[in-house]
């Protein structure tokens, strides 16, 4: 089994996605390689991000600047994959959950983690965009982001009186995402069993210290 993190990356009070993460974790709960986990950033009121070296303490066990980024840092740590359910804020993902993914700072802990996305918007766009955008910080932060993702557009007319969804397509690309989430959940984790390299910030530096001394 493997832990999955299912993170609601909106925080408004008239949000769509309590329309949408009900049947997203029914649905990973069923999943026989899952034990899934709601994390709403509701439950997290993370600080805006402003760690620095000065900041995090011991890189080994760092304190960071406020408790909560620690247990942020602590919890993301726990999963062994993640599937993001995002609305598109102007054109990208809400500054609350960007700001969520720069709190997960020095512990490396999204690293080598696969990462998926339920998007969702009142519009025929579904936050395309939104998932292209959360795409390129996993990149950054050494996710593996999955091709497979689940877009609904108009999101008020998706899901009938029983919550579940009105196009059949949804559910189809629900269980495609899932089914490759797990794939990539095992494949990651055998990886990072094996053995992970250093983080490349680190290679480079190390790269650079050697080049200066030559």
């Amino acid at each position: 089994m493997h832990k999955l993190h299912v993170i609601v990356g909106s925080t408004r009070q008239t949000r769509a996605a309590d329309r949408v993460f009900p049947w997203v974790l029914a649905r990973a709960k069923a999943h026989p390689e899952f034990e899934p986990e709601l994390i709403d950033l509701r439950d997290w009121p993370l600080p805006m991000f402003a760690e620095h070296p000065g900041s995090i303490g011991d890189r080994s066990d760092p304190t960071y600047s406020e408790p909560i980024v620690k247990r942020w840092n602590q919890k993301i740590r726990e999963a062994d994959a993640y599937l993001v359910i995002t609305p598109e804020y102007n054109h990208s993902i809400p500054g609350v959950l960007k700001n969520a993914f720069d709190n997960v700072f020095v512990s490396f802990a999204l690293r080598n983690k696969p990462l998926a996305s339920v998007g969702y918007s009142g519009g025929i766009a579904a936050a395309t965009r939104a998932i292209e955008h959360l795409a390129m910080v996993a990149i950054e932060a050494d996710m593996a982001p999955l091709r497979s993702s689940v877009l609904i557009p108009f999101v008020h007319e998706a899901f009938d009186a029983a919550g579940e969804p009105v196009n059949p397509m949804t559910e189809a690309a629900l269980t495609i995402t899932l089914d490759d989430l797990a794939w990539w959940a095992t494949a990651l984790k055998a990886a990072r069993q094996a053995g992970e390299l250093p983080p490349a910030v680190f290679r480079a530096r190390a790269a650079a210290a050697a080049s200066a001394k030559d």
